[in-house]
């Protein structure tokens, strides 16, 4: 098998800003709703969901049910990066955030435990497990927009773009719970965490419009031209492509843990151990979010001068040393050192790592199967990683008597099998293809 080499005919300027709205919107929104799901399971769903168990399980099951949502996160990606390889990536797209918009929506007009009883809990998962299928397909075909219809010289910066969606949709998620949380705490709990759910149906509305004038993407479009389409993707990746997919779950790693370990633990550990308001913990990851997001097209376009994986290798080193002293930061107690800490952390270091990702992972697979390709190490990475993070830090502050040592050891455990995959990269890729 061998990597796509052609390259299509250029696309104007317009086309090119066109593309990037949509992908970014898309992108955007699907996150918008994930984290505030994420968000709400730190803050609500013990309550609403799980109030007959201890706190502390209730919050434990609340994450479960966010962590549930990356494992089935794999076979939405099957079942979509599927289509996007052998139909197109824009019809994809559109049935991923069809699928997870209603899902949210859903979720929003879902009785508590206290109105249906076991149901409400049982039905949460079930509307999660919806949410999960979309957000599986739904990443690797953004990203793929995007990367397909770039210049050959701003692979890196278009493919940077659609990570923004990532933090634009935790801003609006962070802000709009921040908004809710004004509300006395039996009104926020009662109705207030309803209302960005169900708004969210407007978002769709609004990504789905932008999308419908998007052509696909010139690379699809030739490869299905010259007959170069994939009859059974998932079987020619795992046959040809599986060392790629095994080097592509191990770069995720030290994205994806940390990340939630910033944004979604800390809302928990910080308002629970240490003793600060919730408003406070949100501020902080809010701004940490906007600095990231303004970061990433940055450490994207410098990609395209000094190289992914030495970007990559960069910001992993950074995260490995920089764990220790968030810790510390956070156990200054303060408002200033939860802000430096979290924009350091989230907004900073992790911000060459997530602007580099897709890219890489664009680079290591062929056209033919790259849908699939990517999509299987982004989810599977996610699984492993990524939804146990919240579950996995509370478990061993649990554990460990509340003491932040294992947890920050954790941390450094993702980046170094990260260091560990990016180091195979290239000799993986040169093997299967």
């Amino acid at each position: 098998m061998t990597a796509s080499t052609t390259t299509a005919a250029p696309s104007s300027g317009a086309t090119n800003k066109r593309v990037l709205a949509a992908s970014l919107m898309g992108s955007s929104i699907e996150w918008f709703d994930y984290f505030l799901y994420a968000t709400t399971a730190a803050l609500v769903f013990n309550k609403v969901f799980f109030p007959m168990t201890d706190p502390v399980v209730g919050l434990m099951l609340s994450y479960l049910t966010f962590s549930l949502t990356f494992f089935i996160r794999p076979l939405g990606g099957f079942i979509f990066a599927h289509i996007g390889d052998r139909i197109g990536r824009k019809k994809t797209l559109v049935m991923t955030l069809s699928l997870m918009g209603g899902a949210t929506v859903a979720i929003g007009l879902l009785p508590g435990y206290d109105t249906i009883g076991i149901w409400a809990p049982i039905l949460l998962i079930v509307l999660r497990l919806i949410q999960g299928l979309g957000i599986g397909g739904e990443w690797g075909g953004a990203l793929l927009l995007a990367y397909e219809y770039a210049p050959k010289n701003r692979k890196g910066l278009f493919g940077s773009v659609p990570q923004m969606g990532v933090t634009i949709g935790m801003v609006m998620a962070t802000l709009a719970m921040m908004l809710m949380s004004l509300l006395p705490d039996d009104q926020f709990l009662s109705w207030g965490w309803r209302v960005p759910f169900l708004l969210s149906a407007v978002l769709v509305f609004l990504g789905l419009w932008i999308r419908k004038g998007i052509d696909e993407t010139p690379e699809f479009k030739k490869a299905k031209a010259t007959g170069n389409v994939a009859k059974m993707p998932i079987v020619e990746t795992l046959r040809y492509h599986w060392r790629s997919v095994l080097v592509a779950v191990g770069i995720k790693f030290v994205e994806t843990a940390p990340f939630y370990i910033f944004s979604t633990f800390i809302v928990s550990y910080a308002t629970s151990a240490l003793k600060f308001e919730r408003i406070t913990v949100l501020n902080a990851v809010m701004v940490a979010t906007l600095v990231t997001t303004a970061m990433i097209p940055i450490m994207g376009r410098l990609s395209d001068s000094i190289g992914r994986r030495r970007m990559f290798v960069i910001g992993t080193v950074l995260m490995g040393l920089f764990t220790f002293p968030y810790f510390m930061l956070l156990e200054q107690r303060t408002t200033t050192t939860l802000v430096i800490a979290t924009v350091i952390g989230l907004g900073l270091i992790w911000a060459p790592i997530t602007a580099v990702l897709g890219t890489l992972f664009s680079e290591i697979f062929s056209t033919r199967v790259r849908y699939t390709g990517i999509t299987l190490g982004y989810q599977i990475g996610a699984a492993l990683a990524g939804g146990t993070a919240p579950l996995v830090a509370t478990w061993l502050l649990t554990t460990y008597d509340g003491s932040w040592v294992p947890v920050a050891c954790y941390i450094i455990a993702t980046a170094v099998i990260s260091l560990v995959a990016i180091a195979y990269a290239k000799s993986a890729s040169d093997s299967d293809n």
